[in-house]
């Protein structure tokens, strides 16, 4: 493990700062971040605070006034990362949600209430979506052995078997709240006791069941005591709630029975089970005021021996053998400092062995280590299973062995600084940890786990967690924090090995997704660096395209024939004549009608389509040069033919609105552009269409493409959006220092002076890259910047016109590479 960056609150008095007792903490599957502090004003109230950011852009905090009474005791991100939770010790919940869906715009319009009674345990229910990582089968070609669905019941389903949507709590004196979300927006809460003889519960976990059970882990927080489990069923019932308890076998800690150490760590402080979706496992941490233990344990179904009496008169024979359920102990680690704080695993690994048997293998896994915090300020990744050390991190505490007694270390003079709080990343890469001053710190976790790795396994692990996310959505930017500049082309060329692999469905479904992928790791090389923008552009392309198909509509409803933009992509492909006029004849023109006004809120996105035609076309005679940003399309077949048909499109619409065609400056009044572009674009087209190697582009072509820019004045294209983000910046051993609320200074990369010609400069006229609207050098108009790529757009419409919402309502929720938006702070000349 090595650090990527630290990030600290400014030096503010003692009495106004403190971070809050306890500290929660979560890491969504977008990759942000949520935790607490509490501020103290002059009358000594304490503002209970949740602050929001996002890994690539940690100083922009989003800071929520969260008007919790008490500590907040836990935060918990749902499945989509979009909403959270927040519990306190007065037992009040509130879900969290996205305004306008902002990654810095937070609101909580719904919650719920367990009055005066501290909650302990939070979890949203389980929607019934498992998917499981088949690490062994890792080399395979299909998506589909390497990542299957597993059966899984929702914790509660709707009529037609949707899940329903709510929460579950466990409270400190011994209730399960459960309110769930009605589709009307409506909240049904319920209360329950886990058992008739209610306790003090100080710690509990929550679990689910392939079979849509919730179970739920207490403890009392003595090591003398029993730690207990519940079943809970809910259901709903003329519209109300309804929870079911039963109580599960129960254990106690191995070093509570051992004679010689049954005093020596009194308090169970940390009660986990290793996952949400895994109730059959769960680790226990025993601490004193000096050291701890943690033991793992394991629920297995076994055979109930039967007395050779009653076998006698009915022999057990094969599955008839009664049989019970029984904790058994997996592992269990020497004394070790005092535990603070203990992250787990989200990676949902199929370990279809063995339990200890895939533990003791060379071969180590993301997603198979936990992460223990301790008082002496060092971070120790263990095996879940087996508990044996496999990464360190020291803070600024000395190096101490994790084998070493803890009564053998030396006690600090004073109060040492540690890590409160805990949490990895959705693929395990990246730990985020926030200490005992509020410093946050984010540190790579090796994806062999502190095993020497060969590069091409190393590969393979990146290789494997990029395909995780792209199957399953989830955002990838804590594995690039491990990918080297030589890594790149390696990763990219071998990620679209495995992508065409796949069935053709499969591959429409993630089209767009790899090329955001790509887009990201090419960002990294200098090498790479003018393919970032053939894929953004291939992006954007992409969008335009299957945005302006879908507006076409059948002259006649009822027929049964192809859709007009499925009939436009086959006389396309089947007419290879260079007069576009021969083209257009062939199609029904009467399905191209669209309203005057329409085509002319469309002319941002027309103009976009023929400047980038003819950037295209004037860049072929310098072809040999892959550094000029284009070079890709000029051997891609299927984007050529897409311009294509878009270029036919732009033809008819310009014969019913003539002011919605694109704009060229020519030399000649005469001149024809559309024409003689498709001309050009179609024998281009013709000799890449076909699968294989594409053929070298005739002299003739080349020739009237040199001449081209002496007819048609040659644009200026935006290419990439300036990206502020950290990805590219970082350097491994060499950790930034960061402040929250300040945007850094920080140095230009290999990718920014790389790209000095494709970007605009911070001086410059900003333009809006979805609108293809120029915004000027300081906008007056609220603008949201995409976390990502740096794409920038304005927060409102400017239009009303049908076509151009349901265009922008594409971009809603994320971006053109699926990365979330941030409001943008307006700008000042």
């Amino acid at each position: 493990m090595d650090l990527a960056y630290v990030c600290e609150w400014e030096k503010w008095p003692r009495s106004t700062h403190c971070p809050s007792v306890p500290l929660a903490c979560a890491w969504s599957c977008r990759n942000l971040i949520a935790f607490t502090t509490d501020l103290r004003n002059d009358e000594q109230d304490l503002t209970r605070t949740i602050h929001i950011l996002d890994t690539e852009h940690p100083w922009d905090v989003h800071s929520i006034p969260s008007e919790h009474r008490e500590a907040i005791t836990c935060l918990e991100w749902d499945q989509s990362g979009s909403r959270l939770l927040s519990a306190d010790a007065d037992g009040q919940i509130k879900c969290w949600s996205m305004a306008d869906h902002l990654a810095n715009s937070w609101e909580s319009l719904t919650g719920s209430l367990v009055e005066g009674d501290p909650i302990v345990a939070l979890s949203w229910l389980h929607n019934g979506v498992k998917l499981a990582l088949h690490v062994e089968k890792s080399a395979a070609s299909s998506f589909g052995e390497k990542f299957s669905r597993v059966k899984f019941s929702p914790s509660l389903t709707l009529f037609g078997g949707k899940p329903m949507e709510g929460w579950i709590a466990v409270t400190v004196s011994g209730l399960v709240t459960v309110s769930l979300l009605r589709p009307s927006g409506q909240v049904l809460t319920s209360t329950e006791s886990l058992c008739r003889l209610r306790g003090r519960v100080a710690l509990a976990d929550i679990a689910f069941t392939g079979g849509g059970n919730i179970v739920v882990a207490t403890a009392d927080g003595s090591s003398a005591s029993p730690v207990q489990f519940f079943k809970v069923c809910v259901s709903v019932v003329s519209d109300k709630c309804h929870i079911d308890t039963e109580i599960l076998p129960s254990l106690f800690m191995r070093c509570t029975t051992d004679l010689a150490r049954r005093d020596k760590f009194p308090a169970v402080t940390h009660l986990r089970f290793l996952a949400r979706d895994m109730s059959e496992q769960v680790l226990l941490c025993a601490s004193s005021q000096t050291s701890s233990i943690v033991e793992c344990w394991s629920l297995r179904k076994e055979g109930l021996p039967v007395n050779n009496i009653f076998q006698q008169i009915s022999p057990v024979v094969g599955d008839k053998q009664p049989m019970i359920l029984k904790w058994r102990i997996l592992s269990a680690t020497n004394d070790l400092d005092r535990v603070s704080a203990v992250a787990l695993p989200k990676l949902p690994i199929s370990l279809t062995n063995t339990d200890l048997k895939v533990a003791n293998d060379t071969q180590f896994y993301p997603g198979l280590g936990l992460a223990l915090a301790f008082h002496d300020g060092s971070v120790h990744i263990v095996h879940r299973l087996s508990l044996q050390s496999m990464a360190v991190f020291y803070g600024a505490a000395a190096p101490r062995s994790l084998d070493e007694p803890a009564l053998k270390r030396p006690r600090p003079a004073g109060p040492a600084v540690h890590f409160k709080a805990v949490q990895l990343s959705w693929t395990s890469l990246a730990l985020v940890a926030i200490d005992s001053h509020g410093k946050l710190s984010l540190l790579r976790v090796s994806p062999s786990l502190g095993h020497p790795l060969e590069v091409s396994l190393a590969l393979r692990h990146l290789l494997f967690l990029l395909e995780y996310c792209m199957v399953t959505g989830y955002d990838w930017w804590d594995i690039l924090l491990h990918v080297q500049p030589g890594m790149v082309q390696s990763l990219v060329e071998r990620l679209h090995e495995e992508y065409t692999r796949q069935s053709a469905s499969l591959q429409q479904v993630l089209s767009t997704r790899i090329l955001a992928m790509k887009a990201s790791l090419c960002k990294l090389s200098p090498c790479t660096l003018t393919r970032v923008c053939d894929y953004h552009a291939k992006l954007f392309l992409i969008a335009v395209s299957s945005t302006l198909k879908s507006l076409l509509r059948p002259h006649f409803l009822n027929t049964p024939d192809k859709s007009p933009g499925d009939r436009l992509s086959e006389v396309c492909a089947k007419i290879t004549d260079v007069d576009i006029d021969k083209v257009m004849i062939n199609l029904k023109t009467e399905e191209f009608v669209l309203d005057m006004n329409t085509l002319q809120a469309l002319q941002q996105l027309l103009q976009w389509v023929g400047d980038f035609v003819l950037y295209l076309l004037t860049s072929l005679p310098n072809q040999g040069s892959p550094l000029r940003p284009g070079h890709s399309f000029l051997r891609d077949g299927p984007s050529l033919g897409m311009l294509r048909e878009l270029m036919v499109v732009i033809r008819i619409w310009g014969l019913l609105k003539p002011s919605c065609l694109p704009v060229y400056t020519a030399t000649s009044d005469t001149q024809d552009s559309m024409s003689l572009l498709f001309r050009l674009l179609t024998k281009l087209w013709t000799s890449c269409r076909d699968e294989g190697p594409a053929n070298e582009p005739d002299e003739t072509l080349l020739d009237e493409c040199c001449l081209l820019p002496s007819q048609l004045l040659p644009p200026r294209l935006d290419w990439l959006p300036v990206s502020d983000g950290l990805a590219s910046r970082l350097q491994p051993k060499q950790p930034l220092r960061l402040r929250f609320g300040q945007a850094p200074a920080l140095p230009s990369s290999a990718t920014a002076l790389q790209l000095d010609g494709l970007l605009r400069a911070p001086g410059q006229p900003k333009i809006d890259h979805l609108r293809r609207l120029h915004l000027g050098a300081y906008p007056t108009e609220e603008c949201k910047a995409c976390t990502r790529c740096g794409c920038v757009t304005m927060l409102r419409s400017p239009n009303a016109a049908t076509a151009v919402q349901q265009w922008e309502q594409r971009w809603t929720k994320n971006c053109l590479c699926g990365g979330l938006w941030r409001r943008l702070p307006r700008s000042c000349p």
